[in-house]
């Protein structure tokens, strides 16, 4: 097992090399002058050309790009042109609000889902069906810019329930991570019950019903398991969105995380805090596509990872 994650870990390589360039092409033909934007439009010219070679930007892009490559290697992203404090610094004081943000999202996201898609699979054809698929209509349809401001109106301002804005314990933990979770539960219960509703059907849990197990037993431990193989699939994939889409959501609900941070450093043309953000959740990407490779063998011992 472990041959097969340093062998993973070194095909993400590449795909992490190319990231990195990607993130630097483009972030570097983002219209503006961070020197400018720092010390203003009435800044002397000599002062402009002092910090700019001050921070390397009067060098060519070549030069940058393999400063930022060698730096890269050393694990040194860089220095920020705005906070003027090492990148590494700033990503590990947001990184730990915006994995908090998507765990519990997920974790909301699984509670929900997870009891709504078996029962709407067990009880497939009622009400209770009927209602599930509603849901994952309904909750696929609601984006986070407009789901976010309601849950505010409502929970914090009418009802004052939850906090607005911040990160200061639980409380404020809740709005966000429900603003954030709820597509990946409609998306999940629907997933989840067309999964398991397809496996019911399946010849050996007839067979495992005639050799007298209880509808429980047969329910959980034999059709569940093996209808969550496409699921885990959708969660891996999704935890990235997840990602994502909290920058979105740290935004609405002033959450201080990684997508906060990356929006103010695009805002302020930062660029060595905009590249070290998006390795940053790249690298997280990769990583839960790795485990949730390996998760396929503990689920269905018939998988094989190789």
């Amino acid at each position: 097992m472990s041959k097969v994650v340093l062998r993973r870990l070194l095909e993400a390589i590449p795909t992490l090399f190319a990231v990195a360039t990607l993130v630097f092409a483009l972030v570097h033909l983002i219209p503006g002058d961070p020197v400018e934007m720092m010390l203003g439009e009435g800044a002397q010219p000599a002062d402009v050309e002092a910090l700019r070679a001050r921070l390397g930007l009067d060098r060519s892009l070549v030069a940058q790009y393999g400063s930022f490559l060698a730096g890269l290697v050393r694990l040194d992203l860089g220095q920020s042109l705005h906070f003027d404090e090492p990148v590494a610094r700033l990503l590990a004081r947001h990184y730990p609000a915006t994995a908090e943000l998507a765990c519990a999202a997920m974790v909301a996201a699984l509670a929900l889902s997870l009891p709504l898609g078996v029962v709407a699979a067990y009880r497939k054809g009622t009400w209770i069906d009927r209602g599930a698929r509603f849901f994952s209509l309904a909750g696929v349809s609601m984006p986070n810019f407009w789901l976010g401001p309601l849950a505010i109106l409502a929970f914090s301002i009418h009802l004052d329930l939850f906090p607005v804005s911040g990160r200061s314990g639980w409380r404020s933990l809740v709005l966000p991570a429900a603003t954030l979770g709820l597509a990946l539960a409609a998306l999940l219960t629907r997933m989840i019950r067309t999964a398991l509703a397809e496996e019911l059907g399946k010849p050996y849990l007839v067979t495992a019903r005639a050799k007298g197990l209880g509808p429980a037993r047969v329910l959980v431990r034999h059709a569940l398991r093996n209808a969550l193989v496409p699921v885990v699939t959708v969660v891996g994939l999704q935890f990235g969105a997840l990602l994502t889409g909290a920058i979105l959501t740290e935004t609405i609900f002033g959450w201080p995380g990684l997508g906060r941070l990356l929006i103010q450093a695009i805002r302020l043309r930062d660029y060595p805090v905009v590249q070290g953000c998006v390795l940053v959740i790249s690298v997280t990407y990769v990583l839960v596509n790795l485990l949730t490779d390996l998760l396929y063998a503990w689920i269905d011992p018939r998988i094989r990872v190789t």
